[in-house]
């Protein structure tokens, strides 16, 4: 196996994880798993929140690539490509963790950018908060950050359509 092979399979599952992760916050965390990810979108003092389970779960996600392509554990069943894409999902989940919860939230450092991918990236994870509730919103993914204007304008038609509830601090 070439190394060329199993670095584009890392790649692509870390793009492919984007929209699992697009995917998941807007239909699992904003449906049926709004119980673990609510405490996220409110105030609280506390360091972990019930919405850090979702961790795990990106976790288990990985380690099952890993086992699945682990000779020692499968022997002659295991299927090579699993660990590679094991990998792009953990590089995921690091880039996930230092984005989200350290850049946009700063649970980890406090930066605030003034410009650029970044600066864009804040602003819109806090425009995906701007809606109070799990209806409505915008800007579900986690790496690719659309543009604010746009979210804005997608916020103020579901306001105006009485699809989300948007608070008025966020300018939509």
């Amino acid at each position: 196996m070439s190394f060329l092979i199993a670095f584009l399979i890392v790649l692509a599952s870390f793009a492919a994880m984007e929209w699992v992760a697009w995917a998941g916050h807007k239909y699992v965390m904003h449906g049926f798993g709004w119980a673990w990810h609510r405490d996220h979108h409110e105030p609280h003092d506390n360091a972990l929140e019930k919405n850090d389970l979702f961790g795990l779960v990106g976790a288990a996600m990985s380690i099952s690539m890993f086992v699945l392509g682990s000779s020692w554990v499968l022997g002659d069943a295991a299927w090579w490509p699993a660990t590679f894409i094991g990998i792009g999902i953990l590089l995921y989940g690091i880039v996930y963790t230092l984005v989200h919860d350290g850049l946009v939230h700063q649970r980890y450092f406090k930066y605030v950018p003034k410009a650029g991918y970044a600066k864009r990236l804040v602003q819109a994870h806090k425009l995906h908060h701007a809606t109070i509730g799990k209806e409505g919103g915008v800007s579900f993914g986690f790496v690719i950050a659309e543009d604010p204007a746009k979210l804005k304008a997608e916020l103020k038609r579901q306001r105006e359509a009485g699809e989300a509830i948007v608070r008025e601090s966020a300018g939509a």
